[in-house]
């Protein structure tokens, strides 16, 4: 029993709406894991080229050198033994499949950090996230500033020429200050209430 605890990983979940440091605290923990002279390799989905393709990179401008996949199966492709740290950014870009590609991860005794949006412009669960935090070892909520009042800020508040966008536009539209800000519960608005759906993974 001691053998086999030695042997397996860890999954740490980074989440939170926009502008909260999601990538940062992510980053943050992975140059401490190459301080301690661990092998780091870091994911983020193809969709995400925001800046740069080949970097994940913080609001403040921080970056790290990053594969941007389309499948989370490809990561599986790409790491070996002798990588011990994990990163993937903006996780609830993938498909499901990457909780089971992390779950293989951790078996394999690899610590994996999943950064991600936990609620999208909607306010409704994003993706695998939801799932992720639930299978996780430890997991971090961040919160940003109110852009509207100041007070804490988990929603993130998709803009259409400085209008609300509407509950039933398209989930994912990528983009950052242009299109997003951080909202409180109160300044956050939508045109309906969200649709909560629970289903079986």
């Amino acid at each position: 029993m001691t053998d086999q605890k030695a042997k397996m990983g860890h999954l740490e979940v980074v989440c939170g709406s926009m502008f909260s440091g999601k990538s940062e605290e992510l980053i943050r923990r992975l140059r401490r894991a190459e301080i301690a002279q661990q092998k780091v390799l870091v994911f983020k989905h193809s969709l995400d080229n925001r800046k740069t393709i080949d970097y994940i990179v913080s609001h403040n401008g921080n970056k790290l050198k990053a594969f941007a996949l389309s499948s989370a199966t490809e990561i599986l492709e790409l790491v070996d033994d002798d990588v011990s740290v994990i990163g993937i950014d903006e996780v609830q870009f993938f498909s499901n499949e990457i909780v089971n590609t992390i779950h293989t991860l951790v078996n394999r005794g690899k610590r994996v950090i999943a950064a991600g949006l936990d609620l999208d412009f909607r306010g409704v669960p994003f993706g695998s996230i939801p799932l992720l935090m639930a299978i996780a070892d430890s997991s971090t909520k961040l919160k940003a500033v109110c852009i509207k009042c100041g007070d804490n800020a988990h929603f993130t508040q998709r803009l259409i020429n400085n209008q609300p966008a509407k509950y039933n536009d398209p989930v994912i539209l990528v983009g950052a200050e242009e299109f997003y800000q951080a909202r409180c519960r109160s300044c956050f608005v939508i045109d309906r209430s969200p649709a909560y759906n629970y289903e079986r993974i």
